[in-house]
């Protein structure tokens, strides 16, 4: 793992002490057709399903969507168990958030970061 991304779950831990994530497809769903979900990451190891379901709803709901990670540092980075999916509810923190997972693809290529 490289700094950047250690930097990321760092960052998703920050924004779960402010109360601003919602894990696990359920949550995450609630908050993408209420409008409440600025940002919404799935784990690359995702399944199939969750990670269509994601970036249908998404699309849909205009919301946007950054595939990164693995679902048991998500879960960790956040204090709970494997986690696919996670809505962030904040408009500023998704902002940051998405600026450094662009910085990560930006600077190395990085192949586990996708739109």
């Amino acid at each position: 793992m490289t700094k950047q991304e250690q930097g990321i779950y760092s960052f998703l831990g920050l924004c779960m002490k402010a109360g601003k994530v919602t894990s696990g497809e359920t949550g995450t769903l609630q908050n993408i057709q209420s409008g409440k979900a600025k940002l919404v990451i799935v784990s690359l190891d995702a399944s199939d399903n969750t990670r269509k379901e994601m970036l249908n709803k998404c699309k849909s709901y205009n919301v946007k969507v950054k595939v990164f990670g693995q679902k048991d540092l998500l879960g960790l980075s956040i204090g709970k168990s494997e986690r696919s999916s996670l809505a962030i509810t904040d408009q500023g923190l998704a902002k940051a958030l998405i600026e450094k997972l662009q910085t990560i693809e930006q600077n190395g290529g990085e192949t586990n970061v996708k739109d």
